[in-house]
């Protein structure tokens, strides 16, 4: 990969993280703003530790340990090159788990979103989507799992990554749902800075799973991953600071965020299959999607 082309990886990485992340940079807001100033600065700088070492730069190297549970320090050290051959030619060989995970559990995040979640339509099937609809998220959820596992009937840890992307939504996913429960009451109670800040900490580790895994469709070198996702959670981070209400006042955003892992889900499917796709289209098509839903935002901002 040049040197240009790392570097619109780069940029589409901490766009997507940056979107992806919306919803926790919400909630962030909304429980700093009761928080005293001095754990406001503690949680800002602390979380960057957590958020932008633990999550972004342990979590994709754990994950790349799991596929080639044999590669030495050496090997890991030269994934953050373009310059290590063997290192990249093991995980290549491998990725297809990372991507079949990925796939299933990006996919089973759109699919929550479009059947199960209030949003205000952008898109033509949206629209025809406007109420909830539950029985359909989960007979998707279910024929799209056993469709999978159909396909890839002759690759048991194929199978078997695509079951645990499955599981791994349901899981997180249910620590999301008590989240948005917990945060009202933290928000109608009086409890401590500290217990503030180790909630939005735990939280953070939790919302940032899902640009880890949407990383693997950009990437597999670790150090565009590691400095993408970085960017982009610092970004948030000051968006955080500046007011996440005005970023909020574009409303389609979110739909721009959720079409955009829609692709991601698909391309990491189809490409753990062996389906081979150009590099650039992930990073492509996430600043187009996420752009029209931006310029159309900025557009409906002006008419009110």
């Amino acid at each position: 990969m040049s040197l240009l082309d790392g570097l619109a990886v780069v940029i589409g990485l901490a766009v997507f993280e940056i979107i992806v992340s919306m919803d926790n940079a919400i909630i962030n807001a909304h429980i700093l703003k009761n928080m005293g100033q001095k754990w406001r600065k503690i949680f800002l700088v602390f979380g960057i530790l957590t958020a932008v070492l633990l999550m972004r730069l342990i979590l994709p190297l754990v994950m790349v340990w799991l596929l080639v549970p044999d590669i030495t320090a050496d090997g890991i050290a030269k994934l953050f090159t373009s310059d290590s051959s063997l290192a990249h030619e093991a995980i290549e060989h491998q990725k297809y788990l990372i991507l079949s995970f990925g796939g299933m559990f990006m996919l089973l995040v759109y699919f929550h979103w479009l059947f199960m979640e209030k949003k205000n339509p952008l898109f033509i099937h949206e629209k025809l989507l406007k109420e909830n609809h539950d029985v359909w998220f989960f007979a998707f959820a279910a024929l799209l799992l056993a469709s999978v596992l159909y396909f890839a009937r002759s690759n048991p840890p194929m199978m078997i990554t695509a079951a645990l992307g499955n599981a791994a939504f349901f899981i997180l996913y249910g620590f999301k749902e008590s989240a948005e429960k917990q945060e009202e009451k933290m928000i109608k109670t009086e409890a401590s800075d500290i217990s503030k800040f180790m909630y939005l900490e735990v939280l953070d580790m939790v919302f940032s799973f899902d640009s880890v895994i949407g990383a693997f469709a950009f990437t597999t070198n670790l150090l565009y991953i590691f400095l993408g996702l970085g960017i982009g959670s610092l970004a948030l981070r000051e968006l955080t600071l500046m007011g996440i209400g005005k970023i909020s006042k574009y409303i389609w955003l979110k739909n721009g965020a959720m079409t955009s892992i829609a692709f991601l889900g698909i391309f990491m499917m189809m490409e753990s299959f062996g389906f081979s796709l150009p590099k650039i289209l992930p990073t492509a098509i996430t600043l187009s999607v996420v752009g029209y839903a931006f310029l159309m935002s900025h557009k409906n901002n002006m008419k009110i």
